[in-house]
């Protein structure tokens, strides 16, 4: 085979998935799949811009920021995307974050991906009668579990650190409005001329 041939079908490969790979693996889905989908619309009570405070109480003290929250869907429906933005009283951004919720047909659980404060990781998210849950590690024996209440145009959202023979603590408390409707992230995407 010359080396031209191999290369495309290493490529190929690559692509499309190697030999032995379920079907559906192999099947470009643009939009992933209707089971996606359909698990990703359950969390369309988030879409939108939100705007409040938001309290933090840390170690070095107690800090209060006007905070906003935008959610959108983006490849057809099957993952939402969400960016926090902490602002302090002179405008600066003082926090920042990320994440992105898709479902995982194979593990039948929702993906939660987030990245804030130079940290990123997977961690897990429910989906709850009214709203959200999630949660993440924080050292040995513990964790940092956040649970939220959407309904009715308001989101609000708390934080506690739990370790083993502690009570929770309480770090982070978030009230927010729902001020709108959002075309982010689908809006001003590259045109393919």
């Amino acid at each position: 085979m010359t080396r031209l041939r191999l290369a495309s079908v290493l490529v190929a490969a690559a692509l499309f998935g190697a030999a032995g790979a379920p079907a559906a693996a192999q099947t470009m889905q643009p939009t992933g799949s209707q089971t996606q989908r359909d698990r990703i619309a359950a969390l369309d009570f988030m879409n939108g811009e939100w705007r409040g405070e938001a309290t933090v109480i840390m170690p070095g003290g107690r800090t209060v920021l006007t905070q906003t929250e935008r959610v959108g869907s983006l490849l057809g429906g099957s993952v939402k995307l969400v960016e926090g933005r902490g602002y302090a009283p002179d405008g600066s951004t003082q926090f920042n974050a990320f994440a992105i919720i898709s479902w995982d047909e194979r593990e039948g659980r929702y993906g939660f991906r987030s990245y804030a404060n130079g940290h990123t990781g997977d961690y897990r998210f429910e989906l709850t009668d009214d709203g959200f849950r999630w949660e993440m590690p924080a050292g040995p024996n513990a964790r940092i579990a956040y649970v939220a209440v959407v309904r009715d145009g308001a989101w609000h959202e708390v934080g506690d650190y739990i370790a083993e023979g502690q009570p929770p603590r309480r770090f982070f408390e978030m009230h927010l409005t729902r001020i709108g409707d959002t075309e982010w992230p689908g809006v001003a995407t590259v045109s393919p001329h």
